[in-house]
């Protein structure tokens, strides 16, 4: 009997100067393959891509998993301004060093305003989009999401609120909120975010970034008319249980590209490829092959 085995990818951890960031990133698969870059969210970096990259080993995709200043192991200078303009800045200014003439998006969480900041900027690199609870719709926010984006700075409290989720606490929360199967969670991942959040300067980043995150609300209207003008192949995979972005906003990008493909995970969380990634990988590798035209993207 023949047993076959998926082929365990060689993942390389490198940095590229971009505008004075030393933005650390993650890579594997083939120099000249199709590229998916993978845009992680809040509070984790690229890491959170690990699994990913293992699960799509033996595919002929080119996998770059960036982390963001103020997250994972990018260094960012003294006066850096953490917001989600500059978090585009230099994501784009990353894929203009890397030479990534064009790539699928992989957003998630704060990968969504990042990401779709970068497709409006440059259409015409896009080649397809998956969308893991990464919200771009009104419809989409949680009343507990609607209640951050309102904190204010200048507000007394608002303040100890947005710190406490870079607790212990405030993150656990983030990964085990709407879990079935909080077994499947492995608690390597809070802690790893945890000592990225202890960095110094870190909590006062994130911070930042917080209080930005309403101006992302004001993007949603180009957003949606980019989807609906790049006509590009979509891919949707949501945790239900997400306590920020309802399954709301995943059925809302039908509006916009009608073709799309939506999955809808009960018993997953925001972080649904914690617990599904056996069912997630699948579906990313089906969608890059038989809807993302594979065109090699930009030098090793």
């Amino acid at each position: 009997m023949t047993t076959v085995r998926r082929t365990v990818p060689t993942i390389r951890h490198r940095t590229a100067d971009v505008d004075g960031v030393r933005v650390a990133y993650r890579e594997s698969g083939p120099a000249d393959g199709p590229v998916l870059l993978l845009l992680h969210g809040f509070p984790t970096a690229s890491h959170q891509f690990a699994r990913l990259m293992d699960a799509l080993g033996d595919t002929p995709y080119r996998l770059i998993a960036p982390d963001y200043p103020g997250f994972g192991h990018t260094e960012a200078p003294a006066g850096f301004t953490y917001t989600f303009d500059r978090l585009a800045d230099i994501v784009e200014g990353f894929t203009d060093v890397l030479g990534l003439d064009r790539f699928a998006l992989y957003v998630f969480d704060f990968g969504a305003p990042v990401g779709l900041r970068l497709a409006t900027r440059r259409p015409e690199r896009v080649t397809g989009l998956i969308v893991q609870n990464g919200n771009a719709y009104e419809e989409g926010l949680s009343d507990a999401a609607r209640e951050f984006a309102g904190l204010r700075r200048e507000v007394p409290g608002d303040e100890e609120r947005v710190r406490g989720l870079f607790t212990l606490e405030g993150t656990r929360f983030q990964y085990e909120t709407g879990v079935a199967d909080t077994g499947l969670l492995s608690p390597d991942s809070w802690i790893l975010d945890l000592r990225h959040l202890g960095l110094p300067g870190r909590a006062d980043a994130q911070a930042d970034l917080a209080f930005d995150y309403a101006s992302n609300f004001a993007h949603y209207p180009a957003w949606q008319a980019w989807l609906r003008a790049a006509r590009i192949p979509v891919l949707v995979v949501w945790g239900a249980g997400d306590p920020f972005f309802t399954p709301a906003g995943a059925k809302a990008y039908l509006r916009d590209a009608p073709e799309a493909e939506v999955h809808i995970f009960e018993g997953a969380g925001h972080f649904a490829l914690e617990t599904h990634l056996p069912q997630i990988a699948p579906l990313i590798e089906d969608f890059l092959d038989a809807r993302v035209r594979a065109v090699p993207s930009g030098r090793s």
